[in-house]
């Protein structure tokens, strides 16, 4: 058990390739191709078992996605599987141009996503990948928190029309949703029971929403209502569901394992704002400074995306509305 009690499932990256695996046998027209990266992405057993659908590429970021691009405009279902830090920074020209602008469905899979590389620091983070994708038309972005929303996002992300970039972190993440849970690209999930108003709205993404539900939780038991969503797209972005949170509550806050500048947030207050909807909000990431060394948890505890850190922002935010 973890982050207050939730029960533990597998990390996303395992069941990202496991249910890579469960498709590639009923759809040989499915390929993986990497960056010298099968094992920390988890592919090695999809190698090993279907080695005529897996290309090797090497270390070079700019020709995995420009392969990819090419073997999915000749009708091949590609997931092309890289470091999130290495694949939306050197490869982002192909991203840009071989993938978006040429309307290539590539799934692009940024592995080790965020602060998952922990103490290799800066150069490992992807802090960025957001910002940069969300600058590019015709891509859309997806960041699963748990391990249903990871088969969800993939099997939805086989027949996607569309380019579309679906990013992994490390650990193994908390259960979040019951298996009845409906999930579709470009809708939040709603994780706290639904009323006519909240006190607190939270919007999380990725591996963010299991602290952020620990600490509607903590709010809850000290009496307040909370709205929490799991906004796994950034793009499709949910407007209807932000907009509804946002409404009917008191304060919002968006959590994210990115950048404060061009993210979640950002999208979020873009958009209140043009919808008129002034509510206070707090971004809560990574600040604009150079990044603390540590694991993934001591640097989410360190920038307040823990619990308890969100519960206190949460609760100081509300108390300057209120007075």
């Amino acid at each position: 058990m973890s982050e207050n009690n939730l029960s533990m499932g597998n990390t996303n990256l395992d069941v990202f390739a496991q249910t890579l695996m469960e498709l590639a046998e009923h759809d040989r027209e499915i390929l993986v191709v990497t960056s010298d990266s099968r094992g920390s992405g988890r592919v090695t057993p999809f190698a090993e078992k279907f080695p005529e659908q897996i290309v090797e590429i090497g270390i070079a970021e700019q020709n995995l996605v420009g392969v990819s691009a090419g073997l999915a405009s000749s009708g091949k279902n590609v997931f092309a599987v890289s470091p999130a830090c290495f694949l939306t920074a050197r490869g982002l020209e192909q991203i840009k141009n071989d993938v978006a602008y040429s309307d290539h469905p590539v799934k692009v899979i940024g592995i080790s996503a965020g602060v998952s590389y922990g103490s290799l620091g800066t150069t490992h983070h992807s802090l960025h990948d957001f910002a940069a994708l969300q600058a590019i038309n015709n891509i859309d972005i997806v960041a699963p928190a748990d391990n249903f929303e990871t088969v969800q996002a993939i099997r939805a992300s086989v027949h996607h029309p569309r380019p579309i970039y679906i990013r992994f972190g490390k650990k193994a993440m908390p259960v979040l949703h019951t298996p009845e849970t409906i999930f579709t690209i470009g809708k939040a999930i709603q994780l706290t029971p639904k009323s006519e108003d909240y006190d607190i709205a939270l919007i999380a993404t990725g591996e963010t929403v299991a602290p952020a539900l620990s600490a509607s939780r903590i709010l809850e038991s000290q009496g307040l209502r909370i709205c929490l969503l799991s906004l796994h797209s950034i793009r499709p972005f949910d407007e209807e569901a932000v907009f509804e949170a946002a409404t009917k509550s008191k304060v919002v806050i968006t959590v994210e394992e990115h950048s404060v500048n061009g993210g979640l947030g950002s999208r979020v207050a873009s958009f209140l704002m043009q919808a008129k909807v002034f509510r206070p909000l707090r971004i809560v990431g990574i600040p604009d400074e150079h990044t603390v060394t540590g694991s993934q948890l001591e640097i989410f505890q360190h920038y307040g995306i823990s619990p308890q850190g969100l519960s206190q922002t949460a609760l100081s935010l509300l108390k300057k509305e209120i007075e």
